[in-house]
């Protein structure tokens, strides 16, 4: 437009400009006359051709409308309403507010489509109108990323519906899922050394992917940043990259893996939790059969297994992760199995080995392999939650000496019934005992069939189940809530226990004596039992 004003200026615009103006802008000739003129008048007016002059009347967005409409959550006829009310209750009374046209036009124009977003549904719905930079793709084992996800499937778990949990490894530069765990309960960090092993192990059935990554990325996870997994990880060589809070988008390639598994697999699952509208209980059929862990399971691995080796994400250009991977001649790390199962366990300390065994956590623990050995000092590792087993080593040295179970370990049919008196005890004090008694499942990577965690000796067992049959209703009882008969007018009784008693209430009888003549005879004082 400034180009036509100098040409008119100068006496040299013709019909031809005007018209190739209009053309390129998609408009028609007398438009773009009637903005010519409008510049010539207005010099602000050739910087935007064709908006509408702004007049000092007209209605902007306030930051006390901006805050109503973070109340009404984006509503803006309830603004609309507010603001009305506002000017009624006003003395003397204030200017009308804008009308609703008005007000709808004022907020298209002056805020931004993430600002309205965010005003209605938050930070998260304000971060969809972001735009975010693109990290390279980098090469394999550059980079992973790692999280739970809770499955929205209800699984029979000894018969009960639960919501299995995911635990999973994913490489950034492949798409890949080099490993996975799946917890029945609660992940743990062992559901994270797990998942963990898996992904770093490359002979069958976790090839080809794996290998040592350089850096992996968490989520601030108590479990990812347990002193466990964090020890795991230094001895791996493995840098941990704590990235802040509630921000998904700088672990982009696991959360898009967390949304895909749900579309691509688990909503078509018996049990599917489907979403509901909000103040909706989701709604299943009643006679439908829930997926048991172990077919769950082995259902996700094969889903896994297709997804590294069929689908084609779009970052990859039409390759599969698998493609990927071969494609990418970077060198891998590995770990033998035997190594690596040793920087995944927990460090307990150093014990001595006594003739009854390893103690640990109060308990004995002992193995075939301790014979002679008595009076070494050895280092205790071992898996959380599986306390029915430890892994012994030298001290010194170092080296593995062997594993130990536990001594004296309960019956199935002692940690039933142990079982069935928490529940019952849980059941007189579920809010004092809610923490305690949460069931550990065994996160694992291969289908098998849900195993609890907690071993017990016999004596635990028997010592837990004594103290519950001790319990009696009588401990329950409230001696002072009836208060006593008043006793008999011949006894001295204290003064503080006669107010404590129950004048009109009656005394009860001494019991009659009971003749000391066979049944039916009556007694006779006479009698003096020499008679035949």
């Amino acid at each position: 437009m400034r180009r036509l004003l100098a040409l008119r200026q100068d006496q040299k615009l013709t019909t031809r400009h005007v018209r190739l103006m209009a053309e390129s802008l998609e408009v028609t000739e007398r438009t773009v006359w009637r903005w010519l003129s409008a510049a010539e008048r207005d010099e602000s007016a050739a910087a935007e051709p064709g908006a509408r002059a702004q007049s000092k009347d007209r209605f902007t967005v306030t930051p006390e409308v901006r805050r109503l409409l973070a109340l009404w959550k984006g509503n803006v006829a309830a603004v609309h309403r507010e603001l009305t009310a506002r000017a009624a209750r006003q003395s003397p009374p204030a200017a009308p507010p804008p009308s609703l046209p008005t007000l709808h036009r004022a907020i298209q124009r002056d805020l931004t489509p993430g600002e309205r977003a965010g005003l209605a549904g938050g930070e998260r719905a304000a971060r969809k109108h972001d735009v975010f930079l693109a990290r390279p793709r980098g090469w394999r084992n550059q980079v992973w990323e790692t999280d739970h996800v809770q499955a929205p499937v209800l699984v029979d778990v000894d018969g009960r519906a639960c919501r299995p949990w995911i635990t999973w490894f994913t490489d950034c530069a492949t798409n890949a899922i080099t490993g996975v765990a799946v917890t029945p309960g609660d992940p743990s960090r062992e559901s994270v050394l797990a998942a963990l092993r898996s992904a770093v192990l490359r002979d069958d059935p976790y090839g080809p992917f794996g290998g040592l990554p350089e850096k992996v990325r968490v989520d601030r996870g108590k479990d990812f940043l347990s002193r466990t997994v964090t020890a795991a990880f230094d001895l791996l060589d493995v840098t941990v990259e704590d990235l802040p809070a509630y921000t998904p988008h700088l672990k982009g390639t696991v959360e898009g893996l967390n949304r895909a598994v749900e579309s691509m697999f688990l909503a078509a699952l018996p049990g599917y939790a489907r979403q509901p509208r909000p103040g909706k209980r989701a709604s299943r059929p009643k006679d439908e059969v829930l997926l048991g862990f172990e077919d769950f399971t082995a259902r996700l691995l094969a889903w896994t297994l297709r997804w590294n080796t069929e689908h084609r994400p779009a970052p990859l250009r039409g390759k599969t992760p698998l493609e990927a991977w071969q494609d990418d001649p970077t060198p891998l790390r590995d770990v033998p199995a035997a190594d690596l199962w040793t920087f995944t366990l927990e460090d307990a300390g150093t014990r001595t080995l006594t003739t009854r065994g390893v103690r640990f956590k109060k308990r004995d623990y002992v193995g075939p392999w301790m014979t002679g050995q008595a009076g070494t000092q050895v280092r205790v590792r071992f898996m959380p939650h599986h306390d029915h087993r430890i892994e012994v080593y030298h001290a010194a040295t170092g080296r593995y000496l062997g594993p130990a179970d536990l001594a004296d370990q309960a019956t199935g049919e002692q940690i039933s019934a142990v079982r069935r008196a928490r529940a019952a005890r849980a059941r007189r004090l579920k809010k004092d005992l809610e923490a305690s008694q949460r069931e550990r499942y065994a996160a694992v990577n291969q289908p098998e069939v849900p195993r609890r965690l907690g071993a017990l000796t016999t004596a635990q067992a028997e010592a837990e189940l004594a103290q519950d049959t001790e319990t009696d209703l009588s401990d329950l009882a409230l001696p002072d809530l009836i208060p006593p008969a008043a006793p008999p007018s011949d006894w001295r009784t204290p003064l503080s226990l006669a107010i404590r008693t129950t004048p009109d209430r009656p005394v009860p009888l001494p019991p009659e004596p009971v003749p000391d003549g066979p049944p039916g005879r009556a007694a006779d004082p006479s009698d003096d039992g020499d008679a035949p």
